[in-house]
């Protein structure tokens, strides 16, 4: 069977492809593709490899030959599930391909806010550190995590990892219960756990109950030192209500991986805000990235690829 990459350089140059053709007839690779271009690069093919390429109901409906669509990622919202249900083409993500990567990568950020790094980062390379009348500065209170509560919403394989690198910290752990599932979930909802929360760290799909979870109401719900980290998606937090407490010395830090549109070329708040003297962290969506993460894709990508349809 005939398969075709449409966006291959989303995985990295440095990620070996191999695995992928030893289990397929042939392979056609395309470092980037649009939407218009896909149902040419597509004709004939029975297999498509796509990680962020939007494939909708028009594309999908002129792809007679396509019985299978491999997502290169967890997410399916570039993909028109119900065509693909209609045109009788299957559809496999990959999931848990990244957790030890985004795992670490969330600690860093809880860390580095907990230790006020962007603060003192700024500090030093202002020359503050040379004009001190001692040897240290310590105008910024940090955050010891051991003995502290670390609230996570999201008790899949990726939110339970954090809670285990949490607990090597010496923290209490708590886990929210599903958001709009509180009056069947026997955990604390996260209204009951935000007023004893030092972090939250959010692993939570997107969806219409997670949506702004972290909003103006909250985060008037936190201590006023608290710490948010999202590696989950843009959105979880509103990010307009998130910048204002941290302005207003009513959020401890916030650390960011992902932001409502991805990439942000027409800019964001939290962007501009990076310039200010603000607890602030914001990562471009590469929490995953570690080579043996993205490696882990094209595996379970080849596993798809092995199952009957």
């Amino acid at each position: 069977m005939k398969a075709v990459i449409l966006d291959a350089a989303s995985l990295g140059a440095d990620i070996d492809l191999d695995p992928i053709r030893d289990v397929v007839d042939s392979l056609d690779v395309h470092p980037q593709s649009t939407t218009a271009q896909s149902a040419e690069r597509l004709a004939g093919a029975g297999v498509a490899i796509v990680n962020k390429v939007v494939l909708d109901a028009l594309t999908l409906d002129a792809l007679p030959d396509l019985k299978l669509i491999c997502v290169l990622a967890t997410g399916t919202n570039n993909i028109d599930m119900a065509a693909c249900e209609r045109l009788g083409v299957t559809v496999r993500n990959v999931s848990a391909y990244g957790t030890a990567s985004v795992a670490q990568h969330t600690l860093m950020l809880i860390l580095a806010l907990a230790n006020r790094l962007p603060l003192y980062q700024r500090d030093v390379a202002a020359g503050r550190w040379g004009e001190s009348a001692f040897f240290c500065l310590m105008d910024h209170t940090t955050l010891q995590l051991e003995g502290k509560h670390l609230v996570v919403v999201g008790q899949g394989e990726l939110g339970s990892r954090v809670a285990r690198l949490g607990e090597a910290f010496g923290m209490h752990v708590s886990f929210a219960a599903r958001p709009g599932n509180e009056a069947r979930d026997s955990r604390p909802g996260l209204d009951e756990l935000a007023p004893q929360a030092d972090v939250i760290s959010l692993h939570c799909p997107l969806t219409d109950d997670t949506r702004h979870l972290i909003d103006t109401a909250m985060l008037a719900r936190l201590k006023h030192d608290a710490l948010v980290v999202n590696c989950a998606r843009g959105g979880i937090i509103d990010e307009g209500a998130a910048l204002a407490a941290l302005r207003e010395g009513r959020l401890g830090g916030l650390g960011v991986d992902v932001l409502p549109i991805e990439p942000p070329r027409d800019g964001h708040p939290l962007l501009d805000a990076l310039a200010e003297p603000l607890n602030l962290i914001v990562t471009p969506h590469n929490a995953w990235i570690t080579p043996e993460a993205r490696q882990n894709v094209v595996s379970l990508t080849v596993d798809n690829l092995r199952k009957p349809l």
